[in-house]
């Protein structure tokens, strides 16, 4: 029995409507930015198999310190424990991140370290015991798949089956210059109860790469501060140089409260979250009356073996020649965007560092479902690329190691699916 029929007798793959989903593709072995299938056909992974692997597969010195640490320690309960990787990373991370973060929370994915910063914001102002228990978020913000990360979440198709058990929330408009006023005005009328605000800082990434900018979203983090309304700023996505900058909250003066990370945290390598906090913050829980703990804890929580692989992947992103390749991820991906703009099947196509997003035109509005996505993902994927289209929506978003030679592979087989793949009826 093959790998697929194996797979297809016991496995329910995520996002995957099981009944008319082709195959899975068996990937046996990765090398840089590339993936290769057990029959060796190579792939170039052009998303960074789901945004997280920023240094390139199998990487030989995340590796090497993964192996190390598994030799001294592998695991030990977080509660009432500590370990030198934990407090390291915690030190190293909290140093590189607004001077204003200084506690550390560990969890295991993105989702976890939404769900803390939620529970964090909520508890705090119940410790200091003020009713503030509404939320703002942008409208077709994605923040995870539990529930709270869900309720935060834009409603969609996705969240439809559970719309009615989910928490309420404000949802906002992306600001602009046309709408920054009067997003301002909503959020006074939304006092004395709103506790914070959760945001993707510069990219919505799961809703389809929509992007603004930081210069409005900077004056709306001042507003909501200034309102004594908490910052949550979700990096899962955006953090450790997507955006062209170490983070996404170095393109504005303002500060966060909270920050949540997760993906890129290890390089791709395993499951880690994280959530940092202000001191101000972490004080509120601070008390004689142990009802105000943050009751909050994962079995694996700050694991010993994905904390070493985080200090590898930092000790990597930190290296010199990361920033070059960020730089010239972005460049390339700006020549590209220029070249192919006024082509009559690009809609808008849009650009925040190493993120390039392309909308194809339908003569429809962009949508997850469009008949499109599933023609351009084979297209792609029988060229040795995989590019997992948002709709309509082409994005690339490759390891900072992928090669200039196969960047330009992905924008030629992109030109040559414009001139090819028809929009559908």
């Amino acid at each position: 029995m093959s790998l697929v029929e194996r797979d297809l007798k016991v496995i329910w793959h995520p996002y995957t409507q099981m009944k008319t989903a082709l195959p899975p593709i068996p990937i046996v072995t990765g090398e840089g930015a590339c993936l290769f299938d057990e029959n060796g056909k190579k792939y170039i992974d052009a998303v960074s198999s789901w945004w997280v692997n920023i240094h390139g597969h199998s990487h030989p010195y995340i590796a090497k310190k993964v192996a190390e640490q598994l030799t001294k320690l592998e695991h030990v309960i977080f509660a009432g424990f500590t370990h030198p990787a934990a407090v390291e990373l915690a030190e190293r991370l909290l140093a590189l991140l607004p001077d204003n973060q200084k506690k550390a929370f560990y969890s295991d994915n993105g989702s976890t370290a939404v769900e803390v910063a939620i529970k964090m914001c909520l508890q705090y102002w119940y410790n200091k015991g003020e009713k503030r228990t509404k939320i703002l978020a942008f409208k077709n913000a994605y923040h995870g798949d539990t529930f709270g990360a869900m309720a935060v979440s834009g409603r969609s198709a996705f969240t439809a089956a559970f719309d009615s058990l989910l928490f309420e929330v404000e949802f906002i408009d992306l600001p602009n210059s046309d709408n920054i006023q009067s997003l301002k005005s909503q959020i006074s009328n939304l006092k004395p109860g709103l506790a914070c605000f959760i945001f993707e800082p510069l990219v919505q990434g799961a809703s389809g790469m929509l992007m603004y900018e930081a210069e409005h979203l900077n004056e709306l983090m001042a507003y909501c501060s200034k309102e004594g309304v908490l910052l949550i700023a979700d990096e899962i996505f955006t953090g450790f140089g997507r955006t062209g900058k170490p983070f996404a909250c170095h393109h504005v003066s303002e500060q966060p409260d909270i920050m949540c990370f997760s993906k890129g945290l290890t390089g791709g390598t395993m499951a880690l979250g994280l959530t940092t906090c202000t001191q101000q913050i972490f004080d509120a829980f601070l008390s004689d009356d142990r009802l105000k703990t943050l009751f909050h804890g994962h079995s694996f929580t700050a694991n010993p073996v994905a904390c070493s692989a985080a200090l590898a992947s930092l000790d990597l992103f930190l290296d010199g020649a990361t920033a070059i390749n960020i730089k010239r991820i972005t460049d390339l991906h700006a020549g590209f965007a220029l070249k192919i703009k006024s082509h009559r099947k690009i809609k808008t196509i849009r650009q925040t560092g190493t993120i390039l997003a392309m909308e194809w035109e339908t003569g429809t509005d962009t949508s997850y479902f469009n008949s499109l996505r599933d023609r351009l993902y084979q297209y792609f994927l029988d060229a040795g690329i995989i590019l997992r289209p948002l709709g309509n929506i082409i994005y690339i978003l490759p390891p900072y190691c992928i090669t200039t030679d196969d960047l330009n592979y992905i924008y030629s087989q992109i030109e040559q699916a414009l001139e090819e793949i028809s929009s559908p009826l």
